[in-house]
């Protein structure tokens, strides 16, 4: 199919915005590559379907690399004077508890000192898959059981973390979204408590996303975008079933950088997010 020298062919784009929603990139997201695929096509004088796949891959490349402040290429945290704070939030269900055991691994893989802190309190289950997770991971877990305070938690934690000299402390949180003030209470006290210990705490805001739920990926990602300053994504289940399209989008949208995917269920899984190897993934599925 050729590819007109100062635009592009208008079945080839329809084709285009066709795949793109369906791959859950979301319709604005979608619109905002299509144009700049016209700009680019209009001022570059591309004329081939070939070249237009090319256009395509820089395109969206590009837009992912507005939303980061750095390259995650691999764990930092050298040369820190006091721990490195991470707050995980997310909905039950989307593999948080589980993300952060990998994060963990990741963390301890490679040469850290973690500390993990169960202060989503209100399931059971989280505390208890949280201190698996640990053992798996070979890290230290505070956890007061279920029920427990969850500002007192993370207080204990981080607490202990400077007094240990841990080089970086993951807390587990609730993802209670159906009582959105409550949620948003809890969060706030966890990150006044965490002041107490290390003033520029929480360092990373991390939320996870199911990567496999689509659109409803989206409106999570706007709810607790309103009730906490989430700052880094993680975006679990993209093992193939999903369509990784989701990462585009909410990235987008949302103006927040992709860290971390989840492509499997092993303790490995969990990639350090490589916005190139991720584009070409996409293109070949």
């Amino acid at each position: 199919m050729i590819v007109g020298k100062s635009k592009v062919d208008s079945v080839v784009l329809d084709d285009l915005e066709e795949v793109l929603i369906s791959s859950d990139v979301g319709v604005d997201t979608t619109v905002k590559i299509i144009e700049r695929i016209e700009d680019r096509v209009a001022r570059d004088k591309y004329i081939n379907t070939g070249e237009l796949n090319q256009i395509l891959k820089e395109e969206i490349i590009g837009m992912l690399a507005e939303n980061e402040k750095s390259v995650f290429t691999e764990i930092g945290f050298e040369n820190r004077s006091e721990p490195y704070v991470v707050m995980v939030v997310g909905v039950n269900g989307v593999g948080k508890t589980t993300t952060i055991g990998k994060l963990a691994h990741k963390f301890k893989t490679a040469g850290k000192k973690v500390v993990l802190g169960a202060a989503d309190t209100f399931r059971a289950a989280a505390v208890d898959q949280l201190a698996i997770w640990s053992e798996r991971a070979g890290v230290v877990l505070v956890n007061k059981g279920m029920g427990a305070d969850p500002a007192s938690v993370t207080y204990e934690t981080l607490d202990y973390a400077v007094k240990n000299k841990a080089d970086v402390v993951i807390i587990d949180t609730a993802g209670r979204l159906h009582n959105k003030v409550n949620l948003m209470n809890e969060l706030a006290k966890i990150k006044r408590v965490m002041k107490k210990v290390i003033q520029q705490a929480p360092h990373e805001i991390l939320l996870i996303l199911d990567g496999s739920t689509g659109q409803n990926a989206f409106e999570q990602a706007r709810q607790f975008s309103e009730v906490t300053e989430v700052n880094a994504l993680a975006v679990t289940k993209l093992d193939g079933t999903a369509k990784g399209g989701v990462v585009l989008g909410i990235s987008d949208q949302f103006k927040v950088p992709v860290k971390y995917i989840g492509v499997g269920e092993t303790i490995d899984d969990l990639q350090v997010f490589d916005r190139v190897a991720f584009v070409e993934k996409l293109f070949q599925q």
